[in-house]
């Protein structure tokens, strides 16, 4: 088999996102490296192993495992041996590190991560949240959101708010429109942290070219313009970006250059930057040295 060209079997008895995060995040690591990923998911029953073994056979290579049943965990062990191609159970490691924390063994059994509890209805609220509230919608719902995310039109903001409600975050997002002010409720003692989301202006008017092609070359959703042009005539939309990123400024608002960052990359700054803000309103106030 092409060392460079590999087959990589990711078995679970859930949905399997920890096993695609941690394959994608590792196989990056290898310039040039042409992998085909086999994601079996909700493996649960010997019946569902065996259909997964076959695949395995029909096309070897590496197995990432997260399976926590004992018995189909022996079984897989067995068969990747007698295959002879290597088998790694992600969770080990982690799992006997915390046992050995907790004096106290594992469940193994598969699915407790997903549970109907209240931390799962808090992101289903969030999602439903974003969505009633997307792009300057509804804007009087400001004094629920957790975060606001503004910046001009196709700076990431609605997929940064998705991918924040799925961790609970109720993000609001509102688009900055040269001559239209922002919502009043943002502009004096905002209830939440308020950031910015810019871009470089090549890439922004990439972006919006693409946006274009794929609505037919009509208007912007969420605003009209009188002239389309400037959506994506460089020297507009520099001069936009530069209004927008003045406007945060004079608001003491921080931003994030989005041209570089996955939408990961900016929800985690973002994340950060909601607990500076909150760490600076708890803060207590200095003592009076009068006094």
């Amino acid at each position: 088999m092409d060392s460079d060209k590999l087959n990589i079997h990711l078995i679970s008895d859930a949905t399997g996102d920890t096993l695609n995060s941690l394959g994608r995040a590792a196989v990056a690591q290898f310039d040039e490296a042409l992998v085909t990923y086999h994601r079996w998911s909700l493996i649960r029953s010997r019946l569902q192993l065996h259909r997964v073994l076959e695949g395995i056979q029909a096309e070897p290579g590496p197995v990432l495992c997260s399976l926590v049943d004992q018995a189909l965990r022996h079984e897989l062990d067995s068969a990747c041996a007698r295959m002879g191609v290597p088998l790694l159970h992600v969770l080990d490691p982690v799992l006997e590190m915390l046992q050995a924390q907790f004096g106290a063994p594992a469940r193994h059994k598969p699915g407790r991560q997903y549970v109907l509890d209240a931390d799962y209805f808090r992101r289903i609220d969030a999602m439903h949240y974003v969505i009633s509230h997307d792009d300057g919608q509804a804007n009087r719902g400001i004094s629920d959101a957790d975060v606001v995310l503004v910046g001009v039109s196709r700076s990431s903001k609605t997929p940064t708010c998705f991918y924040l409600a799925n961790r609970g975050i109720k993000a609001l997002n509102v688009p900055l429109v040269p001559g239209i002010e922002p919502p009043e409720a943002l502009m004096n003692d905002p209830p939440c942290p308020v950031i910015g989301l810019t871009i470089d202006p090549k890439s922004l008017i990439d972006i919006r070219r693409h946006r274009l092609q794929l609505i037919g070359g009509g208007a912007e959703a969420g605003f009209a313009r009188a002239d389309k042009s400037d959506y994506v005539d460089y020297e507009a939309v520099e001069k936009e970006l530069l209004w927008a990123r003045r406007l945060c400024n004079a608001r003491g608002w921080p931003t994030i250059d989005v041209t570089r960052r996955s939408i990961e990359e900016t929800s985690a700054t973002v994340l950060k930057l909601m607990d500076n803000w909150h760490a600076k309103r708890e803060k207590p106030p200095a003592a009076d040295d009068a006094g």
